[in-house]
């Protein structure tokens, strides 16, 4: 008679989250059925940086959503793998000329980046959220969909559009967890030799797991009104949703986010 298979204290923590958490152990290594999961997970991440953007099926996705006719330009990175050995060219333009001087409020560039499954995946949705979250506010120049695009190349296109602020949104480094995450890079001002201290971004997107459409729209369209009044994007812009949700009325019987001391 075998003893009982004692319980999984781990299983209520590992239910709240997508890390990798209490594997337990197999002599001195990991359960076969953990070791798998990894090598599982890991083919999903580099399949999600080499898999190409369906650009022909994202363009027919986004007419759907009320946009506009989406725009297509590349980078100067003539193929994927030029384009993960050099990430200079993917942060400048092959071609701009077919773009029109917009002088719009937002402009919206949709870029493949590390994981064009995240772009495949959300960009639809997050574009629909975002034009329904600005809700007339703002005149949106058409979409740009960038292909072997990093998130310096939005700089170029959004001077080309003339844009008052650009949003990149680009499918983030897959890892072990998530392939098909997604970001929104924003920059007030844009014009290349741009910083990452220039920007503001909102990462995470992907419902159910991660940050959701609505949510991120809501994050993203302060941003950007609070770019507009203060004139910059980057270090000197904070992100005010979550002090005004903290403030806000709780529900009955939950009690409000702690503050920091």
């Amino acid at each position: 008679m075998t003893d009982p298979e004692p319980p999984d204290v781990w299983a209520p923590l590992r239910a709240t989250t997508q890390a990798r958490i209490g594997l337990g152990r197999a002599g001195d290594s990991l359960p076969t059925r953990r070791v798998l999961e990894f090598q599982a997970a890991h083919a999903a991440a580099r399949d999600a940086v080499h898999e190409p953007l369906d650009v022909d099926d994202l363009v027919e996705r986004l007419r759907a959503v009320g946009a506009g006719e989406p725009l297509r330009v590349r980078s100067r990175a003539s193929s994927r793998g030029e384009y993960l050995r050099r990430p200079d060219l993917g942060r400048s333009p092959a071609d701009l000329s077919g773009l029109p001087k917009t002088n719009a409020d937002i402009g919206i560039v949709l870029a493949d980046g590390l994981s064009p499954r995240a772009l495949t995946d959300h960009a639809a949705g997050m574009v629909e959220a975002l034009v329904r979250e600005f809700d007339g506010r703002y005149t949106i120049a058409p979409l740009v969909v960038a292909t072997q695009a990093r998130v310096a190349l939005g700089d170029h296109i959004g001077q080309s559009l003339g844009v008052t602020t650009v949003l990149v949104l680009i499918g983030e480094r897959p890892g072990l967890s998530v392939a098909d995450s997604l970001g929104i890079y924003l920059t007030h001002r844009p014009a290349p030799g741009r910083t990452d201290a220039d920007r503001n971004c909102v990462s995470n997107i992907h419902p159910p797991d991660g940050l959701d459409y609505p949510a991120a729209a809501a994050v993203t369209a302060a941003l950007v009104a609070g770019a507009r009044e203060l004139g910059r994007s980057g270090v000197a812009l904070k992100d005010t949703t979550r002090a005004a949700i903290d403030a806000s009325p709780s529900p009955a019987g939950i009690p409000p986010a702690p503050q920091p001391d």
